[in-house]
C-alpha cells in the first residue's frame, strides 16, 4: 500500500511514487506518493488561507500543540527510531538520539513561546521626541517553504516545523526523497493536534516540482538545509523572500600541544565517523601540532582500525552504510584522485563487497583535492601535521566553508584568538565541531550559508518586528 502525501489534514494518494530503500540491504521500506505540481499548488493555497487564522492563534493554543507533539514523539520513540534507521542507514542508537533531540526541540519551542515578550523602548532621547515611547512586538511573516536533507530526517525537519508553529506561520515541507518517512510520521502526530491542519503539510516531490515554487510570492520565506550548490541557486531565485541557508562544510579541528590526547582522540573518532561522516559538521580535516602529531597519528589510526561496520540495527556496530551506492562510488573516486597526487592512505580507502565504504584516514592530501576542498560527506578524514597554532588557524580558514570548528587546548590566548579571527559560525573548545545543542544558534558563513537555526534564532527569522509609537504629549483635557 502506498503512503500518501499530507495536504490540509488529509492523506492524498498520487499517481507518481518513489520507493524508500534501506541503504543497508537494498530492501524497499515503503512506497511513497510523490506530489505533482497541481497538488503542490493546492497545498500553497491551503497555506495562504490558513495563515489568516494561524497568525491570530493564542500562545496557549500553540504551546499546547507543541508540548503534545513533543510527548507523542517520546511515546513513539522506538517505532520512529526504527523508521529512521531503515530509511537512512544510521545506527539505531543514533536514531534514538535523534528522536530525543526532536522531543527537546518541540519542548524548547513551547518554553520560548511561553516566556517570550515584547520590548518597550524609550524614544524621548532628543528634545523633538517629546514624551514618546515605543512598544515593539514581533509578528509572523506568512507561509514558509521548508526543504530538508536526508541525514537528519526528523530533527532537521523539527528545526523548521517547531519554530514555524510557535510563530504562527504555515509551513510546507519538502523532505528528502530518500528519507521522507520520518517527516510523514511527524505529520501523523501533528494531525492529532487542534491546530489548523494547513499549518503543516508534507509533500515529497521532485526537485523540479519544488523549484517551480521557489519564486512564488505567496511564500514569504524559504528555509533550506542541504548542499551549497542548490542552496545558493535557491537564494538567487528567491528574490525578495527571506532565505535561511544551512549548507555544507569541511570542518577542521586542531589539536594543540597541550591537548588531552585521550579525550581528543575519543571525540575526534566520533566526530569523523558518526553516521558514516554524513553530517555537515563532521570532522573532515584534523590538524595536529608537531609536538604531539606522531603519538596522535599512531593512536588515532589504531582506533579507526578497530571500528566495526555493519548492520545499523546492531548496537555493536560503530557505523553503517552510506545513503546510496552513487555517493559511495563518488567518495572512492575522490580517494583515488588523492592517491594519484601522492596521498598516503593510512587506513581504509576501499569499498567492501557489500558496498560499504571503509573508515578512511588520508595523510597530508593536497588541499586542491576534492576530498579536501569539497564537502566529503563520507567516512573519510584528512590528517595534517602543523608547526604552530597560528598555522593551524590559517589553514582552517583557507576553506571556502565556514560552519563550525573544534580546538583542543587550554591555552586562553589561543582560544580567544580563534574566537576573534576564524570565519566560522561556531567554535567548540575541547570538543569536536560536530557538537550541537538544539537551543544554540547554528549556521555558517562563506559557502556554508547564512541565517541561524536554533529555536529562538529561527523564530526571529520567521517574524518581523513592528513598533507602535505612543505620543503622550497629547493629553486628554478631561480631568481624571
Amino acid at each position: 500500500m502506498k503512503k500518501g502525501i499530507y495536504i490540509d489534514g488529509k492523506w492524498v494518494i498520487s499517481n507518481d511514487t518513489i520507493d524508500v530503500v534501506n541503504p543497508y540491504d537494498g530492501s524497499t521500506v515503503e512506497t511513497v506518493s510523490i506530489a505533482d505540481e497541481q497538488q503542490f499548488e493546492k497545498a500553497v493555497q491551503v497555506a495562504v488561507k490558513t495563515y489568516e487564522r494561524s497568525r491570530k492563534l493564542k500562545v496557549h493554543e500553540k504551546t499546547k500543540a507543541l508540548l503534545f507533539i513533543s510527548q507523542e514523539l517520546e511515546n513513539r520513540k522506538e517505532d520512529i527510531s526504527k523508521t529512521l534507521t531503515m530509511e537512512s542507514g544510521k545506527l539505531i542508537s543514533d536514531s534514538r538520539a535523534e528522536v530525543d533531540r526532536s522531543v527537546m526541540v518541540f519542548r524548547l519551542a513551547a518554553e520560548i513561546l511561553d516566556t517570550a515578550g515584547g520590548e518597550v523602548m524609550p524614544l524621548d532621547i532628543t528634545d523633538v521626541s517629546g514624551d514618546r515611547f515605543g512598544i515593539i512586538k514581533r509578528f509572523p511573516i506568512g507561509p514558509i517553504l521548508g526543504i530538508s536533507p536526508f541525514n537528519f530526517p526528523l530533527n532537521l525537519v523539527s528545526h523548521k516545523v517547531a519554530p514555524a508553529i510557535a510563530t504562527g506561520n504555515p509551513i510546507i515541507l519538502k523532505p528528502a526523497s530518500s528519507t521522507p518517512l520520518s517527516a510523514l510520521k511527524l505529520a501523523e502526530i501533528f494531525n492529532m493536534t487542534e491546530l489548523p491542519k494547513g499549518m503543516f503539510q508534507v509533500l515529497p516531490c521532485s526537485r523540479q516540482t519544488a523549484n517551480k515554487f521557489i519564486e512564488d510570492e505567496r511564500f514569504r520565506m524559504i528555509s533550506f538545509t542541504g548542499s551549497a550548490g542548490v542552496g545558493w541557486d535557491i537564494k538567487d531565485r528567491a528574490r525578495k523572500k527571506k532565505v535561511v541557508l544551512e549548507l555544507g562544510g569541511d570542518a577542521g579541528v586542531y589539536v594543540h600541544k597541550d591537548a588531552d590526547l585521550d579525550h581528543a582522540i575519543k571525540r575526534i573518532l566520533l566526530g569523523s565517523f558518526a553516521f558514516s561522516g554524513q553530517i555537515c559538521i563532521s570532522v573532515q580535516r584534523i590538524l595536529v601540532h608537531k609536538d604531539v602529531y606522531d603519538e596522535f597519528k599512531v593512536r588515532f589510526i589504531k582506533e579507526v582500525e578497530g571500528l566495526k561496520i555493519g548492520d545499523p540495527m546492531d548496537d555493536e556496530n560503530d557505523l553503517g552504510p552510506m545513503i546510496d551506492e552513487k555517493n559511495a562510488k563518488r567518495i572512492i573516486d575522490w580517494i583515488g584522485q588523492a592517491k594519484e597526487q601522492g596521498t598516503e592512505v593510512a587506513v581504509g580507502g576501499f569499498m567492501d563487497e557489500r558496498g560499504f565504504v571503509s573508515p578512511t584516514v588520508l595523510l597530508e592530501p593536497p588541499e586542491s583535492c576534492l576530498i579536501v576542498s569539497e564537502e566529503a560527506f563520507a567516512p573519510i578524514v584528512n590528517l595534517y601535521k602543523v608547526d604552530s597554532a597560528r598555522e593551524a588557524l590559517e589553514r582552517i580558514d583557507l576553506s571556502k566553508y565556514g560552519l563550525q570548528t573544534g580546538i583542543f587546548t587550554n591555552n586562553q590566548n589561543l582560544i580567544f584568538d580563534a574566537f576573534e579571527e576564524l570565519e566560522v559560525g561556531g567554535i567548540v573548545i575541547n570538543d569536536i565541531p560536530t557538537f550541537r545543542v538544539d537551543n544554540m544558534p547554528y549556521g555558517g558563513v562563506k559557502d556554508s550559508g547564512f541565517g541561524r537555526e536554533g529555536l529562538k534564532y529561527a523564530m526571529d527569522d520567521m517574524t518581523e518586528p513592528k513598533i507602535l509609537v505612543i505620543n503622550r504629549n497629547i493629553k486628554n483635557e478631561e480631568d481624571y
